[in-house]
């Protein structure tokens, strides 16, 4: 779906990553190396989930098909990054709170632009860890816009989250509505990068861009969201965790719409200045609990065996993305929707099973 733009409209650019082993972040690198581009991958390669998998995503989005014999973690990164060093690709490892070693790789290289994806995720593990939450989410990036006022990278491209709306009553959600309501930690963080966002743009006149995703969701998705979790005990035959009645409803997004969306606001801060915009990024399509696991059984074939659990603190009841802003000022269309999106999922989920 994507198309090269970027490469046909400003120069090669370098730009640096964090982030770029998860999830969002390896589809974004692919992409921008496709398109001729060079980047600088900071990644801290966290617990959160196996190590082995952010491997995996790096090599996928380098076009590698080649085997990793994989031994212990410090070994396996160093290993990794190694090998996959090029005139076009670097990846550090590293932890964006740690601010002097992240100004050497700034001294290293000539940054146009940062895409910043980095962050500890998930709503419920942030009330068990408000604080490091705080650390990584807040100061992390503080850190960032620090060292780009101090080396003159102006453009920067921040992910916030659909999180911020909080029980948002007015649907759908569009970005002049009042957020000053969080619910989880996690919201708060992303709140507050905004906020402070706002800050290094009017006194050191960084533009950026803050995107509000909305449930991402596609191959290479982490192992703890809901429909990589479902996936995996349905096609397994495994209980999974419904919460609440099943009508709780999320605006599922594809992947390949948020790096188009993504894409689309990086060309967007390249042409323009003076830039501070809060974007929804989501598919506006709201699809509830109860359809998603019905769609789920449909494309793998299989019932699934539902453990009912009472809803759980923090959760919202509903997200739903106003996406006119987008539309209107990027030129943001998403393509996808969650029939054809879930299915290229189980087809990517049966493909790279073990």
């Amino acid at each position: 779906m994507f198309n090269s733009y970027l490469r046909n409209t400003i120069d090669v650019m370098t730009y640096l990553i964090t982030g770029g082993s998860g999830f969002i972040g390896s589809h974004l690198v692919e992409q921008l190396l496709k398109n001729g581009h060079s980047v600088i991958n900071i990644d801290n390669f966290d617990d959160f989930y196996d190590y082995k998998i952010k491997i995996k995503n790096t090599l996928e989005s380098l076009g590698s098909n080649s085997e990793f014999n994989f031994t212990d973690k410090e070994t396996d990164i160093q290993k990794l990054a190694t090998e996959t060093k090029s005139e076009s690709y670097q990846l550090y490892y590293q932890d964006i709170r740690d601010k002097e070693s992240l100004k050497e790789i700034f001294q290293n290289h000539k940054i146009d632009l940062v895409i910043h994806l980095a962050a500890l995720a998930g709503v419920r593990p942030s009330i068990e860890r408000p604080l490091e939450y705080e650390e990584v989410n807040i100061r992390g990036t503080q850190n960032l816009w620090e060292l780009c006022n101090e080396f003159g990278v102006k453009k920067f491209v921040c992910a916030s989250s659909s999180s911020v709306y909080g029980n948002n009553q007015k649907v759908p959600f569009a970005e002049t509505d009042n957020v000053d309501n969080p619910i989880s930690p996690y919201a708060a963080t992303k709140k507050c990068s905004e906020v402070i966002g706002h800050v290094y743009h009017s006194l050191y006149h960084i533009d950026m861009i803050l995107l509000r995703f909305f449930t991402v969701y596609g191959p290479r998705q982490r192992p703890d969201l809901a429909i990589h979790k479902f996936t995996k005990l349905i096609y397994e035959n495994q209980e999974i965790p419904f919460y609440g009645d099943g009508s709780t409803a999320r605006d599922y997004t594809f992947v390949d719409d948020i790096i188009d969306g993504v894409l689309k606001s990086i060309l967007y801060l390249e042409t323009n200045d003076n830039v501070y915009e809060i974007i929804n990024l989501g598919e506006s399509e709201v699809i509830t609990l109860g359809e998603m696991v019905t769609t789920l059984e449909n494309t793998i074939g299989k019932k699934a065996i539902k453990k009912i659990l009472p809803m759980q603190p923090g959760d919202v009841q509903k997200t739903n993305a106003d996406i006119t802003k987008a539309k209107a000022l990027i030129g943001y269309k998403p393509t996808t929707n969650f029939q054809n999106g879930t299915k290229k999922f189980v087809e990517w989920f049966l493909g790279n099973r073990q």
